[in-house]
């Protein structure tokens, strides 16, 4: 691993935004697909530059191997359930709220590892991180301008999606010792092949009438904000490592909040902000507690 040079720092800011935008383009794409159809084309059309890749660089996909389960219930839970979730609940809320929502998942998976891996147990700084992250969830819940008794349900569920976010990444361990190349487009594979028949027998696709901006939005969401995206993070992890990397969870709810406003004209209430801010505090401790142990591996 190198020191971070400036475009390091700039692959890391656009990994940043390509991931902040895909919320406010679930956001457009529901106006005219249903939650089911959006994950299906979002896997299909993401799975195309990652499979491209393993085929240019000859890298083997093992979708179809003796470990084919692996990948089938990765494919499962990291991106069938999480995508449906997420498109559901962005129907009924604002993009931005869903940006910070998903921000959640470093505080979410910390709570989770303690239980489910043995190096990753956790200490009062944790704690104290994940407290302060999830006391910004709580409150940004108590803001009735944005989360009311029409929508709280959805806003609940995109949280749901991502803990699931959190529980496939444990579960990727189980096959660790894969390219990372290989597991995503696997995964790709297997989440879209689950998602054509849900999406045949739910949805009915072809009875739809998109508009030309909420189809542009889910090619965008499949190709650059799933799989250029992934492609993207496998550069930055082989080049500076996973600490580096995971800096751009702060800056993720920042760049949801101000796309969704460019964008969407979303608004932007005082616990929106609170919330954020309380969010990535509590990213900042937990990683803080992380940071020397994982560099020392």
């Amino acid at each position: 691993m190198r020191e971070p040079k400036i475009i390091d720092y700039a692959l890391l800011t656009i990994l940043a935004l390509i991931w902040s935008s895909a919320f406010f383009n679930i956001k457009i794409a529901t106006y005219s697909y249903g939650p089911v159809t959006i994950a299906l084309l979002r896997t299909f059309f993401g799975a195309i530059p990652v499979v491209g890749l393993c085929l240019v660089q000859k890298i083997k996909i093992e979708a179809f191997s003796k470990d084919w389960y692996w990948f089938a219930i990765i494919g499962m839970v990291n991106l069938v359930i999480p995508f449906f979730l997420i498109a559901y609940g962005v129907q009924k809320v604002q993009s931005n709220l869903a940006a910070i929502l998903m921000a959640s998942t470093p505080l979410s998976a910390t709570v989770l590892a303690h239980f489910f891996t043995n190096n990753e147990k956790i200490n009062i700084k944790k704690i104290f991180g994940v407290l302060i992250g999830f006391s910004g969830i709580v409150f940004l819940f108590s803001d009735n301008i944005l989360i009311n008794e029409s929508n709280f349900s959805s806003a609940l569920l995109i949280l749901i999606g991502s803990t699931f976010y959190v529980v496939g990444g444990l579960l990727t361990i189980k096959i660790s010792n894969k390219k990372n190349e290989n597991v995503t487009a696997s995964i790709l594979i297997w989440a879209t092949l689950f998602l054509i028949p849900i999406t045949i027998f739910t949805e009915k696709p072809w009875n739809l009438n998109p508009s030309i901006e909420s189809t542009m939005a889910i090619i965008y969401l499949g190709i650059v904000s799933t799989g250029l995206a992934w492609l993207l993070r496998f550069r930055i992890l082989k080049t500076n490592g996973l600490v580096f990397q995971a800096q751009v969870a702060y800056l993720i709810p920042i760049f949801g909040i101000i796309l969704g406003y460019i964008f969407l004209k979303e608004l932007i209430t005082s616990k929106v902000l609170v919330a954020v801010a309380a969010v990535i505090v509590g990213i900042y401790f937990v990683k803080k507690s992380n940071s020397k142990k994982i560099t020392s591996v």
